[in-house]
């Protein structure tokens, strides 16, 4: 292997809030690829700091909370601590952490769930992956280098192009250039043919003193080379020895395929992790028991500029052993807003729970997950006529001479043909069907209004599922169900309809007793969910002082689940 020359730099870098001793104290304890302070800070464009031996990051309004602490065991309890005195000091907007396990009140923030794979470098490789690495090396060239080629750029998009990533580990492939940039320590580990063609790369990060972090790598399908990332993980294995490294921390499973191919070189699932996102209100809003209006004309204002109210028919209250709390079905798209009902409502509450997480952070992870299909998922685009197309887009986006002329049409609407062809059947859906409410005035949302109601207020608010867990409930809505309900659009009109004036009365029978072909109405979205929100929320009705917000369609089984459970159940007066 030879090794590129690298210009020379400085490494007297600013080290943020760390001084010397604690950074270096950080390289030395660190055992997660969180904890190489300057690679964080590089990549997060952050000012590090250490809070009861827990390492953050904070920049603008927001805050990187790494849960694993430099010495000693993980205590939940210890962490929590360290993060809320932390966002005292910062008071942040956004938050993101990574944990072993997450404290309580981070729970219903989970976005993403797996474990860090680690390789001691003393590990016995097997001779079968050796004699493929040595095959590869007959054609390939390893190089060690911290240039970022255009043939590197390439690479790059490749393979992000024709993977399903989770977007901070997409967010790292956008920001090698920088990283490289901001962190002397990083290199580079390259595989060449002979024609001058890059097969395949590795990013690696020799700064903590215990371990090698493989950062992210890449193999191409166009100058394709086989056992190309054989190669590199033996000369990785090499170079870490060489350093006197304990282990090469491979990162995360990520994905089946990556982490077949992790196990393969002898690596291990060591340490849980657990990545939490959520928002932060500032301080004022949690104190204040109601919305903030300083002066008088203010509080006129806010009322004047609050939508259309009304009242929420569509709750029940809950008793049982003398201790009342709630619960309401909700519309995750509206005309009307709720917002004046649920401030009297949670007056009388200290916790509101919802299906999942709805803040902005969320709500983004999700839509990126539906905006990155894996290359195998069913395009939509393809089981529609032109025709079939065209009538979608006249109801979704209101194109035809009567919307025109009433001000009805979409001006900023989705553009249709996109959705259908390059996303999730699942977000092409929800992207339809929320713009046709939208174009007709539905602008509201009963569980966002409900979560940051609730948030304003100070109420503890948490959601009963993770990410995750919803990205699989929707992974699974049938795309046959999508197809018919896009060929069925001419009927939206009428079940529109049917749904607000039911859901104003609270009549469930007549929102969904003709609608049993609404794609999101399964086995696997509603009866197998009701019992994941049956237990998840039944500590909390335990305790009394608790409004929950779940799909209307919810209520349907909840209803009588609840009263099996020992509650009485009656609409609320």
């Amino acid at each position: 292997m030879k090794n590129k020359p690298v210009s020379e730099v400085c490494n007297e870098f600013s080290l943020g809030t760390l001084g010397l001793p604690e950074f270096s104290r950080v390289l030395e304890h660190g055992y997660v690829p969180e904890h190489s302070a300057r690679f964080m800070r590089a990549m997060s464009c952050g000012e590090p700091f250490i809070v009861r031996d827990h390492l953050f990051l904070a920049g603008g309004d927001w805050l990187m909370a790494v849960g694993y602490p430099l010495t000693g065991p993980y205590h939940p309890q210890s962490f929590s601590e360290a993060l809320r005195e932390s966002i005292k000091r910062i008071r942040p907007a956004r938050c993101w952490s990574v944990s072993p396990a997450l404290p309580e009140d981070l729970s219903g923030h989970c976005v993403e769930q797996d474990f860090y794979y680690i390789l001691p470098v003393e590990s016995r490789v097997q001779s079968r992956l050796l004699r493929l690495a040595q095959k590869a090396s007959r054609s390939l060239e390893v190089e060690q280098g911290r240039e970022f080629t255009p043939a590197h750029e390439e690479l790059w998009k490749e393979f992000v192009h024709n993977r399903t990533l989770p977007a901070r580990v997409r967010n790292m492939y956008q920001r090698t250039v920088h990283v490289l940039a901001g962190v002397p320590e990083l290199f580079l580990l390259n595989a060449w043919d002979e024609n001058g063609n890059l097969a395949a790369c590795l990013l690696l990060d020799p700064g903590p003193k215990r371990f090698v972090s493989y950062l992210i790598g890449a193999h191409s399908r166009i100058n394709y080379v086989p056992y190309a990332t054989d190669l590199l993980f033996r000369e990785m294995i090499e170079l870490s020895r060489d350093r006197g490294k304990e282990f090469i921390h491979l990162g995360l499973g990520v994905n089946p395929g990556i982490r077949r191919f992790k196990v393969k070189w002898g690596g291990t699932a060591h340490w849980p992790f657990e990545f939490a996102a959520w928002e932060e209100k500032p301080e004022a809003h949690k104190e204040s028991k109601v919305h903030p209006v300083p002066f008088m004309e203010d509080k006129f204002k806010f009322f004047l500029n609050l939508p259309e109210q009304r009242r929420l028919a569509m709750i029940w209250e809950l008793e049982k052993n003398g201790r009342r709390s709630w619960i309401a079905g909700a519309a995750h798209f509206y005309p009307y807003s709720f917002r004046l009902d649920m401030r009297r409502l949670f007056q009388e509450v200290d916790t509101v729970l919802c299906e999942g997480p709805l803040d902005q952070v969320s709500m983004d992870i999700i839509a990126d997950f539906g905006k990155n299909p894996d290359p195998d998922t069913p395009r939509l685009s393809s089981m529609l006529t032109d025709s079939e197309i065209k009538n979608l887009e006249k109801v979704v986006l209101g194109r035809n001479f009567w919307s025109r002329l009433l001000n009805m049409s979409l001006e900023n609407g989705p553009d249709v043909r996109y959705y259908l062809a390059y996303t999730k059947p699942w977000l092409a859906f929800f992207t339809m069907w929320s713009s046709f409410l939208r174009r007709h005035g539905w602008e509201q949302s009963v569980d966002r209004e409900a979560w940051d109601t609730a948030q304003e207020m100070g109420r503890y608010v948490l959601g009963m599922e993770t990410i995750s867990e919803q990205l699989r409930t929707l992974d699974s809505i049938p795309v046959d169900r999508i197809v018919r309900f896009f060929r069925d659009c001419h009927n939206w009109s009428g079940l529109k309809k049917r749904y607000e004036t039911g859901y104003l009365k609270g009549e469930l029978d007549r929102m969904f007793g003709t609608s049993a072909e609404f794609p999101s109405r399964t086995e696997m979205v509603i009866n197998r969910r009701d019992e994941r929100f049956l237990s998840r929320m039944l500590p909390f009705l335990e305790k009394g002082g608790c409004a929950v917000f779940v799909g209307s369609a919810h209520m349907l089984n909840l209803r009588s689940m609840l009263r099996e459970a020992g509650f009485s159940v009656h609409r609320r007066k």
